[in-house]
């Protein structure tokens, strides 16, 4: 496919950076043979096909065009937000060359520090001014990267997102921060310590590793609202672009809850409010309650907490649609809710059990229903945390 390659910036950056190239190239640390075959001018460009012009012309004269980019769609906008945080990658990534060009003969051991530190060196210059634009173009960078078959330069790319995603965490508050974390722990023993040690009042940490970790001190109750505020949020549109963070963040919540110590009953779970539960819902309960538990039972929870079959998400809509979409988004203010359903998401399905076995329990209804649901329960969340973390 016939390409252009457009440099991000119109300043002096992208020159500064291939001004870098030969001190770069005296340097001995790990990542500079990156930039010696100008992977760094590759991170700090985008090859774009050649049909984008119609799209830089669309921008200019702000009409809704899109162009097909290796099966993604984009619209002027989102365009545009990629050369912008393209941008202040090009800028970041100038002001690390700058710091390492001064450094050279370090340990072998030295260089990942190095790397490490003028990364965060270099963003927190910026971090008041970034925005999602930064990432947008970064995980852009990312993934050409990752076809190019291009390590070094995907490691140096990754140490930089890292590095302003763990800038950014600190600025948020402790739940948020405590959410983060359990985001980034796999083990179910170690989340559940980490939540410990924050509603015990947080502190720094030793790892097994023989690092430090800082846990802040949150209350559980919030850990669990950001959590369902974020799966609620996810849940309530068309598509699920990451389903492994959805899968994460119900786990998360469900332990939460879990430590709150109310169990199914606590009032305090009932965060979204549902009077009635959602008929897709209702319908894939009623269609698993025949079905005896069990490897075929377990599949069918997979396909959907996978997002297929009654978990599927609907097609997405072409720019051609959006004249009807609109006439479609004003009718459905005044038609039934049951005509737009929403595929059974992992979250509001989780809801809906709980629900129904609270009720059994007020009721002390027994039997095999209760074990059929608390068997689902159970074997759903174990689906959702391979999801998440494996």
């Amino acid at each position: 496919m016939a390409s252009l390659r457009l440099q991000l910036s119109a300043s002096s950056s992208y020159a500064a950076v291939r001004a870098e190239f030969p001190a770069l190239r005296k340097s001995s640390l790990a990542f500079m043979p990156t930039f010696a075959r100008g992977n760094l001018c590759v991170a700090c460009s985008i090859t774009i096909p050649r049909s984008t012009q119609a799209t830089v012309a669309s921008v200019q004269s702000g009409s809704p065009m899109t162009h097909n980019m290796e099966e993604e769609t984009w619209n002027a906008e989102t365009y545009a937000a990629l050369l912008r945080g393209g941008e202040d990658v090009a800028d970041v990534m100038k002001t690390m060359t700058e710091v390492l060009s001064d450094v050279e003969g370090l340990d072998q051991d030295k260089e990942g520090l190095a790397i490490h530190l003028a990364a965060a060196g270099a963003i927190q210059q910026k971090l008041d001014s970034l925005d999602g634009s930064f990432l947008l173009a970064l995980d852009w960078m990312i993934r050409e990267a990752e076809v190019e078959n291009d390590d070094e330069r995907k490691e140096v790319l990754e140490i930089i997102k890292e590095t302003v995603l763990g800038q950014l965490n600190e600025k948020c508050p402790p739940h948020v921060q405590v959410l983060g974390l359990l985001c980034r722990t796999p083990t179910k023993e170690k989340r559940t310590e980490i939540l410990r040690r924050s509603a015990g009042g947080g502190g720094v940490f030793d790892t097994e590793s023989g690092g430090k970790l800082t846990i802040p001190f949150s209350n559980l109750m919030n850990i669990s609202t950001q959590a369902d505020n974020l799966v609620s949020s996810m849940e309530e549109k068309p598509r699920i672009k990451d389903r492994r963070l959805l899968a994460k963040l119900v786990v998360i919540r469900d332990e939460a809850r879990s430590m709150l110590g109310g169990g199914l009953l606590d009032e305090r779970n009932d965060n979204r409010g549902f009077k009635n539960l959602p008929s897709n819902v209702v319908k894939f309960l009623s269609s698993i309650v025949s079905v005896r538990p069990g490897p075929s039972l377990r599949q069918k929870l997979l396909n959907v907490m996978n997002g297929k079959d009654e978990g599927q998400d609907p097609p997405e809509e072409t720019d051609n649609d959006d004249v009807e979409g609109q006439n479609r988004a004003e009718k459905s203010k005044v038609s039934s809710k049951s005509d737009h359903e929403l595929p059974v998401r992992p979250g509001m399905f989780l809801e809906a059990v709980m629900k129904v076995l609270g009720s059994m329990y007020e009721t002390n209804t027994a039997g095999v229903g209760v074990q059929q649901l608390e068997w689902v329960h159970r074997e759903t969340l174990k689906i959702l945390e391979e999801i998440g973390y494996s």
